[in-house]
């Protein structure tokens, strides 16, 4: 990873100014979802949501060491792993991503319409371990709901600061709400392993750097756990990277309270680059630490899947060559399109 400039405390929100229609969060959406923000804000003081959040991630070490044959059950290859159980099964510059494991599933519906099935990353049927982890599915269905009413706050005020940056009136807030797409992940980022010659070279890289395709991804802190036991994170360099529209490389600081919301491509797209989706990574501690894992929360707040989006013209260079030829496309087929752009050679 590049020289990083340091750490940057996002730009946050109280929740009861999320619920208060007439408040004015220009300034602050500017400066964080603006051309020179990080593209992640924070909201704090909400309701239950700390409570939700240790009860989710908690669960997160357990499904990762789950038995083999319990994993299996809930692993869905036609879906391009986009649901259920997935290990192994992305790629990031090029190579299987082993560092982490995660558990997808749709926080609206369980099963979704066998009619839209040609969309294999988005339309599909949730796969619970009923039998292994029983407690998952509530927990996680919990924090769901929870952030998507936080989304849905947040929202609102995005569509009010880009009307009144370009007199176009936003759809962000509708866009969801019609929605039955938004797609959650359980993420566990097993401990990292380095002999003692490596600690002083760079460390790798939890996740690779990507954006978001979806609208708004709603994120929980970070939980750090070792043997089920919550535990500091063990480097304060290790976490939450974002590169700016400047090529500034900061570490995206929020503290355990708060939720953040990163834009997505989808949102740059509709809003013609008013709001701004910026690249990040995990970063891994520099030096082994010792059994401690690392588990987050990510809800994708997106569009249905036969929703169409338009690709201006000033946006293609934005979006993956196969997106960037089509002037129209639906989200499902974006989604698939970026999907299969992650998977290792040997589940596509």
């Amino acid at each position: 990873m590049a020289e990083h400039e340091g750490e940057f405390k996002i730009v946050t929100f109280r929740y009861s100014d999320l619920q208060n229609k007439d408040s004015d969060l220009t300034v602050d959406l500017e400066k964080g979802f603006g051309p020179n923000g990080l593209g992640i804000v924070g909201i704090t003081d909400i309701p239950g949501y700390s409570e939700s959040r240790k009860k989710l991630l908690r669960l997160a070490e357990k499904l990762a060491h789950l038995p083999k044959e319990s994993l299996r059950k809930i692993e869905d290859p036609g879906s391009g792993y986009s649901f259920g159980w997935s290990h192994g099964a992305e790629k990031f510059d090029g190579k299987p991503d082993f560092a982490k494991g995660s558990f997808y599933a749709n926080v609206c519906k369980d099963v979704l319409s066998d009619a839209n099935s040609r969309y294999i990353s988005q339309c599909g049927r949730n796969l619970w371990p009923s039998e292994d982890l029983p407690e998952l599915e509530p927990a996680f269905k919990e924090m769901g709901s929870l952030i998507k009413g936080v989304g849905y706050l947040l929202a609102y005020h995005c569509d009010k600061y880009q009307y009144r940056q370009s007199g176009r009136t936003g759809v962000l807030e509708s866009t969801l709400r019609h929605s039955q797409a938004h797609k959650a992940r359980l993420l566990y980022y097993y401990p990292v392993n380095r002999d003692s010659e490596q600690s002083s070279g760079t460390a790798p890289q939890w996740c690779g750097w990507h954006c978001d395709f979806g609208s708004i991804t709603g994120l929980t802190a970070a939980m750090y756990t070792k043997d089920g036991v919550e535990m500091k994170c063990p480097d304060t360099e290790a976490g939450l990277y974002i590169k700016t529209n400047k090529g500034r490389i900061v570490r995206a600081v929020y503290d355990e309270n708060c939720l953040a919301f990163q834009v997505g491509e989808t949102t740059e797209l509709l809003s013609e680059g008013i709001f701004h989706a910026t690249p990040h990574c995990v970063q891994t501690p520099k030096r082994s630490n010792s059994g401690v894992g690392r588990s987050t929360f990510a809800l994708f707040m997106q569009p249905s899947w036969d929703e169409i989006l338009y690709i201006p013209e000033s946006m293609k260079q934005k979006v993956p060559p196969a997106v960037g030829a089509a002037t129209s496309l639906t989200f499902g087929e974006y989604s698939d399109i970026t999907t299969k752009s992650h998977l290792t050679t040997e589940n596509q």
